[in-house]
């Protein structure tokens, strides 16, 4: 089961590609190589809402259906709600599934889900990233626009003290992301737009073959 973020954030790149397109290359990946295992491919788009459900299937017809939509959906909804998302899954995937959840977790409030969707399924995070996210550059006054609240504000970035700030703010995001994955047991890793998801991935998956 594919589980894809869809909200306003995955709108961001500065390194070559967006965070949407970098989520859209993985999930097509992980559904070939499903295909190929002979294994039902399922998805689930959301946002603060869940936006799309597609019931696992098998088949290249229905692969390329899953593409598709991860291509050309437009949400209805800019905000993450991981939580609801995960609950959705426990409810409709009745079956013990592995289940990839691709997302860049910027919501909070969503580690008992977590916990209770790895106890029910086989849950697999890649959290997306972007190193502008960690780094915030001295370009001078500049407009920010929040891509899931749609917030503006002028940011001076030629303050060290707000340049501080910001990776300060980035680094406690990484590691409460990273430590919610961890106590809820959900294997992970982490998939950038700069450095792609092919060597994270492969990574990821020769630790769980060894895990076995």
């Amino acid at each position: 089961m594919l589980m894809a973020d869809v909200s306003g954030s995955g709108e961001f790149g500065t390194a070559g590609q967006l965070k949407r397109e970098l989520v859209t290359e993985a999930c097509a990946t992980i559904a070939f190589s499903a295909m190929q295992n002979n294994d039902k491919v399922g998805l689930i788009l959301f946002s603060d809402q869940v936006e799309l459900f597609i019931p696992p299937k098998k088949g290249s017809a229905h692969i390329l259906r899953i593409i598709r939509e991860l291509l050309e959906f437009k949400p209805r909804s800019r905000g993450t709600h991981v939580a609801g998302a995960l609950k959705f899954l426990n409810n409709v995937i009745k079956k013990r599934s592995i289940a990839f959840l691709i997302s860049d977790l910027m919501d909070e409030g969503f580690e008992d889900a977590l916990k209770i969707a790895n106890r029910r399924h086989d849950l697999v995070a890649l959290r997306t990233t972007d190193p502008r996210e960690m780094e915030l550059p001295d370009m001078g006054l500049v407009q920010f626009k929040d891509a899931e609240s749609g917030e503006v504000r002028w940011v001076n970035t030629a303050s060290k003290s707000v340049r501080d700030h910001y990776r300060a703010q980035a680094l406690k995001h990484q590691a409460r992301s990273r430590d919610a994955l961890r106590r809820a047991g959900v294997d992970h890793a982490v998939i950038s737009t700069r450095d792609g998801y092919v060597k994270p991935l492969m990574n990821l998956f020769r630790q769980r073959d060894h895990q076995r």
